[in-house]
């Protein structure tokens, strides 16, 4: 291994252990209101305590993920993507990636390349947390353990499609998608979108 090669790797595992401590951070002090997102809460710890690769998509029994709802200036519409792989309107988001230092900073980098929109401001603390089975870009089945933030746009935000989605749009909070289950996700974002 040449010099800069091991300098990139030192560089890469630093990374990775302050997003691993940022996440520690963010879910051991975070207080959602239900008692099903506590639960999930604790599971999340659980995986990073016993992973310290938890939020590299390496991590083949799981890892973290962050998202992002994210919604125009006036907290009134949010925008979806057409997701290729799964086949329906998501939330935008996906993996951590090595200069990620913060889950809110994944979702915001996220949420930024996703939507081609610039400007965007992500909300400290995240609002929701979800587990789904995936075959993600490892090509095997896993679980993706998400972290969801709010993250809001300038005024008069167009999106711009991006070869990660099939179709871009904003969609009203109150008329999603018929085939969305983002029901759950907007209901614990609304307290936070005005």
């Amino acid at each position: 291994m040449t010099t800069e090669q091991s300098d990139h790797v030192t560089g890469e595992t630093a990374h990775d252990e302050e997003l691993h401590a940022d996440a520690v951070r963010t879910l051991r002090y975070w207080a959602p209101a239900e008692a099903a997102q506590e639960a999930l809460r604790h599971a999340f710890l659980a995986l990073l305590d016993a992973r310290p690769d938890a939020c590299r998509r390496a991590c083949a029994p799981g890892h973290v993920t962050a998202s992002a709802v994210l919604v125009d200036a006036a907290g009134e519409h949010v925008m979806l993507t057409l997701h290729p792989r799964v086949g329906k309107w998501l939330q935008l988001g996906g993996h951590c990636e090595p200069e990620d230092a913060s889950l809110a900073g994944a979702a915001l980098r996220e949420a930024t390349e996703e939507s081609g929109v610039d400007g965007l401001v992500v909300a400290p603390e995240p609002v929701h947390v979800d587990v789904h089975p995936i075959t993600c870009s490892l090509g095997v089945p896993t679980r993706h353990f998400d972290v969801r933030y709010v993250v809001r746009a300038p005024a008069g935000a167009q999106p711009v499609r991006s070869d990660e989605s099939l179709d871009l749009r904003w969609w009203p909070i109150d008329a999603l998608p018929a085939d969305s289950d983002l029901g759950p996700l907007l209901d614990a974002a609304r307290p936070h979108l005005r």
